[in-house]
């Protein structure tokens, strides 16, 4: 490595053991890492916000997309469907704390899968704490289930998680796509996790039955507080999970889709003063997080300096090399090395890097040919990246943002979470995880190859 390449790695690297460590905000160490790149001339501003043949920029796309994505939830919140959800799911297993358990996370897996899943987190969250309240236990069994399984059900669909949508811009892959090689392995995942869940929290958790009354006592109803209002976010979201399905058809863009929804909903909303405030005007663009907008732009832009700089092409090399270029070797090394580095990071920068690596040799298989992302030699590297990534989300509490969120908010509610105790909970299940991801590609792409099947002998085809 030279003196640049050097630079860019070590203001990468300490910008995510800052991060890990949490001694500052990590929206600030992500915006002074680029600062960094930017000033020290490590990557230019032109080719970190936009990008070129060869370097991934700022991913607009996915940007507009989370945005879009949080407007329509966060309105969505103020009409109380996802407290009704969570207080009919707690009613229906009869207040039985590990029912609701894997009540709460089947139906956020679901809806994550769907919805943007650290917003769903933070609907889901404020009930999974007046329910352990009701109870008299713990919330923590119950807050860090519903983080790992918003991570598996975002998973299953191009929408659910950031790095899928991260990978489906940059290998052009479509809802379907993902609906078709995502979803199986998911669904199956999510089995075994209500599993592991039942198993391991059934000896542990007891409450008494005057605590399981007062669950039962809550009315469901009184959560919904703007019927009108949820009408109109229903219709909203129903438009765009079609707009989701069919988008390759239409031409346009997820985050084109979302906007839409987005602007559509804030017409609806006309000029109503206020959507669940106590006081003041309701603002809508107080449903984006800003701060992990900008935690996003600003990891983009370090990932920028790294592949401007030939850092990930180095990378690359050593994957082939270690490797071989063996297809079946190559998928399972991306795929545990994916799921260990997102547990280690957050899994979006890490995804942004990854997609310049795999691009890299998809180029180097087919070369400019815009669906070489779907060679037999190919493919199945993209859903390692996927699966990996996604699922080794769960691995540390800093795997990805929606477990930062879910600790952030245990603690804010008087209980915290150590590093060590959510890995009791992640590692398991993301081990467990990656066993299932390795013979769903075993038995959907890589049996399939012929023997000794390698990038080095494919030559551009």
């Amino acid at each position: 490595m030279n003196y640049a390449q050097f630079l860019a790695a070590f203001i990468f690297l300490g910008a995510y053991v800052l991060i890990a460590i949490e001694v500052f905000d990590k929206t600030r160490v992500a915006l002074a890492g680029a600062t960094l790149m930017l000033v020290l001339r490590l990557v230019e501003q032109h080719t970190a916000f936009h990008g070129t043949h060869e370097v991934p920029g700022v991913d607009w796309n996915t940007i507009f997309l989370l945005i879009g994505m949080m407007i329509v939830v966060g309105v969505t919140r103020h009409t109380g469907l996802f407290q009704w959800i969570a207080i009919r799911s707690a009613k229906l297993v009869h207040g039985h704390p590990v029912g609701i358990v894997l009540a709460l996370s089947v139906i956020t897996a679901v809806v994550s899968a769907f919805l943007d899943n650290v917003t769903t987190v933070l609907l889901v969250a404020p009930v999974v704490f007046v329910i352990a309240r009701a109870l008299e236990t713990d919330p923590v069994p119950f807050i860090i289930p519903v983080s790992l399984a918003s991570n598996i059900g975002g998973t299953a669909t191009l929408i659910g998680h950031p790095p899928n949508i991260m990978i489906a811009s940059a290998a052009g892959f479509t809802f379907a796509d993902f609906l078709r090689y995502d979803t199986p392995p998911t669904a199956v995942i999510l089995l075994f996790f209500c599993l592991m869940v039942w198993a391991g929290l059934s000896p542990r958790t007891k409450v008494s039955s005057q605590a399981r009354a007062r669950i039962m006592a809550f009315d469901e109803k009184e959560a919904i507080r703007d019927p009108v209002l949820l009408r109109k976010c229903l219709f909203v979201i129903g438009l765009a999970l079609l707009g989701f399905v069919v988008h390759g058809r239409l031409r346009l863009e997820p985050a084109t889709i979302a906007l839409a929804a987005a602007a559509l909903l804030l017409l609806l909303l006309g000029r109503r003063p206020r959507v669940g405030d106590e006081e003041g005007e309701y603002h809508w663009y107080h449903e984006v997080e800003w701060g992990v907008i900008f935690f996003f732009v600003g990891l983009f832009v370090m990932v920028a300096g790294l592949v401007e700089l030939g850092v990930v092409k180095l990378l690359g090399q050593w994957l082939v090399q270690v490797t071989g270029g063996n297809t079946v070797a190559l998928t399972f090394l991306i795929l545990w090395f994916s799921a260990f580095a997102a547990g280690m990071m957050d899994n979006i920068p890490f995804v942004a890097t990854m997609n310049a690596l795999i691009l890299g040799l998809q180029r180097m298989v087919a070369g400019p040919d815009p669906a070489g992302a779907r060679d037999p030699l190919i493919m199945p590297l993209w859903w390692a990246l996927s699966l990996g990534a996604c699922l080794g989300a769960n691995f540390t509490a800093i795997g990805s943002a929606t477990n930062i969120v879910s600790v952030s908010l245990a603690a804010r509610d008087g209980h915290p979470v150590s590093f060590a105790r959510f890995l009791k909970y992640g590692v398991p299940v993301t081990l467990m995880s990656i066993v299932v991801a390795m013979a769903y590609l075993w038995l959907v792409f890589l049996r399939h190859l012929p023997p000794g099947a390698s990038l080095l002998g494919a030559g551009t085809r």
